[in-house]
């Protein structure tokens, strides 16, 4: 025996429902839209991009690496570094030196 869920609404019309339910909804979604925040891609640096923004040569970056100061990803024989790691790792650096 299959059982059905019925949901009765007295005092209103079906035409007030339904507006009712298209306010709130487009409410909702102008609350959403307002506090959207599209996805950024993650932006992938090279060796040299990343030796000029940090104003270092390849060596210290090398050493960096080592050192873990770094974190650098590899593809295939291709380093690169996020751009939001080297932005955090300059913040480190420069709280150590405080």
């Amino acid at each position: 025996m299959a059982q059905s869920n019925i949901t009765q609404v007295f005092g209103i019309t079906p035409e007030e429902f339904k507006d009712s339910i298209v306010t709130d909804v487009r409410a909702e979604l102008k609350s959403l839209a307002q506090h959207f925040q599209p996805i950024v891609p993650t932006e992938y640096l090279t060796r040299h991009e990343t030796a000029k923004i940090l104003k270092v040569s390849l060596v210290t970056l090398t050493d960096w690496n080592k050192k873990k100061i770094l974190n650098p990803y590899r593809i295939g024989n291709l380093i690169r570094y996020k751009r939001a790691e080297i932005d955090l790792a300059l913040i480190r650096i420069n709280s150590k030196k405080i």
